[in-house]
């Protein structure tokens, strides 16, 4: 079935234009993707959403149709972009994945009119969680121009659970060069930079969870039991402080799969959206 999606332009706060892909009919949720993807990886997930919501879609600063990122990089243009399009279309429901989980959580605890938020392993560092020795070297490589070298420290860095972070680094490197002549790869290996410096943000934000005790929309903490084995706890820690908060773990799913868009996981995303909401913005 031949998908309509509508495209509008919508003026940002510093003048810039937002570029919205809009599919389905509905209550509006607006997805804050990921870091090193652009929106092309949710269009699956807008799909299998599409007949029950309306899906906005956006690339973030610094990637396709999407204006230049200020630098140097403080998260504060994507807040302020996310409350523009909350504006704009007046959706009051909101996914956030990974990097985009981080922004997202941060848009929420500035009260911004946030009613429903849905995280799929929200990159946030809480307690030192999240490993972030590998950062500093995989900038470095970053840097100066390595990039196989800078995205299989990254991987292993991220991926603590997958086997392949626990082979040789001279083997990991050759197998990001392969990767990186790849669609996917080219896209990821040309953010990984931007990438590095949202990640380095998520961590100078470490600190206890009642940082986020502020969050008073319905959260829902989602992440897969396949997936790396930081994301369960730092969502318990996470639902524990905020008032209208609980967590999910998918059986079987991994980082990915808000992309890849599982039956199960659609259903639990579109019975938590249209569940009546018990907290006030």
């Amino acid at each position: 079935m031949e998908q309509n999606w509508t495209i509008q332009r919508v003026p940002a706060a510093d003048g810039a234009e937002i570029v919205l892909h809009s599919l389905g009919a509905g209550p509006g949720i607006l997805v804050v993707h990921g870091g090193g993807v652009t929106i092309e990886m949710y269009r699956r997930l807008a799909t299998r959403l599409a007949d029950r919501f309306t899906v906005h879609l956006y690339n973030r600063r610094g990637r396709a149709d999407a204006a230049a990122r200020a630098e140097p990089y403080d998260g504060e243009q994507d807040i302020d972009d996310l409350a523009a399009l909350l504006a704009h279309t007046g959706a009051r429901n909101v996914i956030g994945h990974s990097g985009g989980g981080f922004i997202a959580l941060r848009a929420a605890a500035r009260r911004l009119p946030i009613g429903r938020l849905a995280l799929y392993d929200a990159a946030v560092q809480v307690n030192g969680l999240t490993p972030a020795a590998w950062l500093p070297a995989a900038k470095e490589a970053a840097h100066s121009g390595d990039l196989p070298r800078a995205m299989a420290l990254t991987s292993a860095g991220i991926n603590t659970h997958s086997g392949a972070s626990r082979l040789p680094l001279g083997l990991q490197i050759a197998v990001c060069r392969l990767f990186l002549r790849t669609p996917i790869g080219r896209t990821m290996g040309e953010l990984l930079p931007t990438t590095l410096d949202e990640t380095t943000l998520i961590h100078h934000h470490d600190g206890p969870p009642e940082q986020w005790a502020g969050v008073e929309c319905e959260v829902l903490l989602a992440c897969g039991a396949a997936g790396p084995p930081y994301y369960p706890p730092t969502d318990e820690a996470l639902a524990a402080v905020m008032p209208h908060a609980r967590t999910m773990v998918v059986p079987r799913a991994g980082h990915d799969a808000l992309n890849r868009a599982p039956r199960n996981l659609v259903d639990a995303l579109a019975d938590f959206f249209t569940a009546p909401v018990t907290s006030e913005l």
